[in-house]
């Protein structure tokens, strides 16, 4: 398909001025609805000054951008005589209802609850007279400048830490908010649990001033008047605000059962239309969550512990997840649906013993060996942890697969992570969830740009990533492809015991921390001998495999080498036969031998399609029979996908059934199909289109329903 990029509308722009402040630690009470698509609630953001940050104010052009390129309009506190409407029925949303939280200088009106019901912000009117003028005040104040999309803030306030009982041990001088937030923060690994609750007091605590604040396309930005320097700015901030339906972070879909669910799936915008973030992946921070739906569904995300839903009152569950490992914002994942969680129905004793879980305490942890990452309580550091071959895991799945995920998927679970155990050591993480997703769920939808192509980052750290939100982007495989048989071509450059050795030691050097291409390549080729090296270097790899358009020649010498192997020889000559079959007329001579097929391997199958797929024509004998010798509806999804090529391609109208099952149970992968279906101008094929379009638009992913939709209209 053409790549048709407009840097206006495909180039991602990140927002947030990262060199001047960083979020170290984010905590959501959040709300789920189904009824409305809505997830609403509060995220407090723990915040630190950036070293480098010594009176620099943050640029007006940089940080208040806006369409219309007009001074960009502050939001100020309302007064607290807004009326209050159903603050019963809202105090259950928040998780300060102790707390009175009222402006400054104003009777409290709130009633018991505290809380305001803004009706006017909530629409996303600003009824503000304050302007972030580039000539007058607005340019002393200095800019929070965060990453947000498709969101609606109700309110921003500071967070009066100070209040927070027993708060006083951690610093000498208590009646310093920001003080106390960079005590907090600068807690040893060893205080983790101790931290986590005081997080969680504090973001309880009472409001004690409300800060001016905007929002354009991609950003959201806060000040506080009189706040020069990110120093001076508020280290803990309260922010309420509500997703849109529409939001580009998650999906609002059905399971396979036909219940609703949502989840994150990996959106080219990340989280930001989820939570208000720093979105850069430089600005690494810890979380904790508090989620709370109606009793049937299950909460999941990627926190670090197994949590277990607490009931509320009658028909309300709430579920609690944290992480102790600092990791950027964009790896925060949830999903809640309506699913069942399957169980081993025979669990040995060996295997309690293997997936005992670890989890960090002051007795476990202890210093193995010298990390260089910011500290945290890491398993690579707890003895017990290192030897842990499988970690506690858990799998969920819609209902109607449940005897399938039971029989055939839950096994293989233990020995898959004590696999990857052998191979890369110790589990950076403490336990596993694997959720069965809807089809729906974009394939590569969790494929990220890299950094290093994200063009000029100013000095507040904001940044543009190249044709980040062009829909097509993440169906773009060639790059992961390359990637892949460069891996295999050092692994066979090395071999398997060099080149395994050396994957454990990268892992284990480089756990906890951001890297790039060039950090594996450079470690790879100094574990490699000097007489096996032959030429190799970090910049001719990059030239011959990334940077090069084509197959790499090392790659053709393989492919070459690889035709001539057993396996594909035996594959040759399957194709030979099916050639034979279809010259064949369709009455034989008696005396003719019947074609007998052998049995081949699921990658053989493959192989045999895509060859097959280069014949001009197959009559549709010949593909009954195919689809009858390899029972060719009932193979993995890439075999089914080559067979709907060959469907399409010599119009083989029994099958276009098959067709239509593959574009409904395999979105992401049947996109590719939808093109085919189109490009052959074939009336019934592109009315096939068209229908399985229509099915199933509400339920695929903005991009790849863009994506279709250009092709179908």
């Amino acid at each position: 398909m053409a790549l048709q990029l407009d840097p206006s509308r495909d180039d991602l722009p990140l927002m947030a001025n990262t060199s001047h402040i960083l979020v170290k630690h984010y905590v959501l009470d959040l709300d789920v609805d189904f009824e409305s698509q809505i997830i609403e609630g509060t995220i407090v953001l723990f915040l630190e000054s950036g070293n480098r940050f010594k009176k620099q104010r943050s640029s007006p052009e940089e940080t208040c951008r806006s369409a219309s390129n007009e001074a960009c309009r502050f939001r100020t506190p309302e007064p607290c005589h807004i009326p209050v409407t159903n603050t019963r029925t809202f105090s259950s949303k928040v998780g300060y209802n102790d707390f009175v939280i009222c402006g400054k200088g104003e009777k409290d009106t709130s009633g018991k609850d505290g809380n305001h019901d803004n009706q006017e912000q909530a629409s996303g009117i600003s009824s503000s007279k304050y302007r972030c003028d580039t000539g007058n005040h607005g340019s002393e104040d200095f800019l929070l400048v965060l990453d947000c999309c498709d969101l609606s803030v109700l309110k921003v306030e500071e967070v009066d830490v100070a209040a927070v009982p027993g708060i006083e041990k951690f610093t000498m001088s208590p009646k310093l908010r920001n003080q106390i937030v960079h005590e907090l923060v600068a807690l040893p690994a060893d205080r983790w649990r101790e931290q986590l609750d005081y997080y969680a007091r504090c973001s309880q605590a009472p409001g004690c001033g409300e800060l001016l604040f905007d929002i354009d396309t991609w950003s959201l930005q806060i000040r506080k008047t009189g706040a020069q320097t990110a120093t001076d700015f508020p280290h803990a901030i309260r922010i309420r605000y509500r997703t849109q339906p529409q939001g580009r972070s998650v999906t609002w879909t059905s399971d396979q059962s036909g219940r609703p669910c949502v989840y994150t799936m990996g959106s080219p915008i990340n989280n930001r239309a989820l939570f208000p973030c720093q979105e850069p992946p430089v600005a690494m921070s810890t979380w904790q969550a508090t989620v709370r739906a109606a009793a049937s569904f299950v909460v999941l995300t990627s926190g670090e512990n197994s949590a277990k839903p607490t009931q509320l009152r009658e028909g309300c569950s709430s579920w609690h997840y944290y992480v102790t490992m600092p990791m950027p914002a964009s790896t925060f994942t949830i999903a809640v649906g309506s699913w069942t969680e399957m169980k081993p129905e025979i669990c040995s004793s060996d295997d309690l013993a293997a997936e005992t879980s670890f989890s960090p305490s002051e007795a476990a942890f202890r210093n193995v060996g010298v990390c260089g990452h910011v500290e945290y309580p890491c398993r690579f550091q707890n003895a017990s942890a290192t030897t842990q071959e499988v970690i506690p895991h858990r799998l969920f799945a819609p209902g109607c697969l449940q005897g399938a995920c039971q029989e055939a998927l839950l096994p293989l679970i233990p020995p898959c992570l004590s696999a990857a155990h052998s191979v890369l050591g110790t589990h950076p993480f403490s336990r596993l969830d694997v959720l069965i997703v809807p089809a729906s769920f974009p394939s590569l939808g969790m494929a990220r740009p890299n950094k290093e192509k994200t063009g000029h980052v100013s000095d507040s750290g904001s940044s543009v990533i190249k044709h980040g939100l062009n829909p097509e982007k993440v169906f773009m495989q060639v790059h992961y492809l390359k990637g892949y048989f460069l891996l295999r071509f050092l692994a066979k450059r090395l071999g398997d015991d060099t080149y395994f050795s050396f994957l454990r030691k990268f892992v284990h050097t480089f756990h906890g921390q951001l890297i790039l291409s060039q950090d594996f390549l450079q470690m790879l080729l100094e574990a490699i001998p000097e007489e096996k090296r032959l030429e190799l270097s970090v910049e001719n790899i990059f030239q011959d495999w990334l940077e090069s358009s084509g197959i790499p020649q090392p790659l053709q010498r393989e492919r070459q080498a690889g035709e001539e192997c057993g396996l594909a020889r035996q594959v040759s000559a399957e194709v030979e036969k099916w050639v034979r079959v279809n010259r064949r007329p369709r009455k034989r001579k008696r005396r003719e031998t019947e074609e007998v097929f052998a049995k081949l391997l699921p990658d053989q199958l493959l192989l045999l399609l895509e060859h097959l797929l280069e014949q001009t024509t197959l009559n549709p004998r010949t593909l009954q029979r195919l689809e009858r010798t390899y029972h060719l509806p009932e193979q993995d999804a890439e075999v089914r996908h080559r067979w709907c090529e060959l469907v399409v391609k010599h119009k083989y109208k029994k099958a276009y059934g098959h067709v239509e099952r593959f574009l409904q149970e395999d979105q992401a992968m049947g996109i590719y199909l939808y093109g085919e279906l189109m490009v052959n101008e074939d009336a019934r094929q592109q009315q096939l289109a068209r229908k399985c379009f229509e099915l199933s638009k509400e339920q695929m992913d903005r991009s790849s329903a863009e994506v279709v939709a250009e092709m179908l209209f």
